[in-house]
């Protein structure tokens, strides 16, 4: 049984991108991750705020299989799963997941999601979560669920009769936005293993979050970033 990206991250009802399908709207999002934020902003100043954006004005800055550019075909919407999860070997990250139906921290009620497949050569799965809020909420909010994971390199994730394991790694952000994240994630599930690196980026008063197979997260951060940050 190949491991899917989505089936993995819906299970732990943790990850930063439970990967919610292509259909444009609202989803509560919880998780974990991993790595110290880095600013652009040596000097401690912070842009001007500016009022968040609506769901609806983040919904038209998701990419969309034009952007992307290759095989990619948008992946049908995927009902959250609100089964008992259950973290051992983690506890600060249990605690920030007490309640995987809400996920604590990333509680921003400005959002929007796409996940695509890629079917070029092979079976990988790309997702994006854009958020909208104050600059210093969006920081707490995503810094407090990064610092969670990375006090644990490895943990299980119990969902039902399904074990998880779960690594994790830092990795450098990319010098982009206002504040970046980046890490590693290994799952391992019945004798299967799968890679997803999950990447944040703040610009302002909107965050922008990539999961998916590395070099599919590598190759589509930029662009959008770029299309978040556009004018509508």
């Amino acid at each position: 049984m190949r491991l899917h990206t989505t089936t993995v991250l819906s299970l732990s009802a943790l990850a930063v991108l439970a990967l919610a399908g292509c259909s444009r709207g609202s989803a509560i999002s919880s998780g974990p991750t991993s790595s110290p934020a880095v600013s652009v902003h040596p000097d401690g100043e912070s842009a001007p705020a500016s009022a968040p954006l609506s769901s609806t004005a983040l919904a038209r800055r998701l990419l969309d299989e034009s952007d992307l550019r290759g095989d990619y075909t948008c992946m049908p919407q995927r009902t959250a799963a609100h089964d008992d999860v259950t973290v051992i070997g983690c506890p600060a990250l249990a605690k920030i997941g007490g309640d995987p139906t809400t996920g604590t921290s990333l509680v921003f009620s400005r959002k929007a999601k796409a996940s695509f497949t890629y079917t070029g050569g092979s079976n990988s799965e790309l997702a994006e979560e854009l958020y909208s809020d104050s600059a210093a909420k969006l920081s707490k909010g995503i810094g407090e669920i990064f610092d969670a994971m990375v006090s644990c390199p490895t943990y299980q994730v119990v969902s039902g009769s399904t074990v998880i394991n779960v690594g994790t790694r830092v990795t450098a952000g990319p010098d982009l936005g206002d504040e970046q994240w980046s890490q590693l994630l290994t799952y391992s599930i019945g004798g299967q293993r799968s890679v997803v690196k999950q990447t944040a980026i703040r610009a302002g008063n909107v965050l922008v979050i990539v999961s998916g197979a590395p070099g599919l997260v590598d190759a589509n951060l930029q662009e959008a970033l770029a299309k978040a940050q556009a004018a509508f």
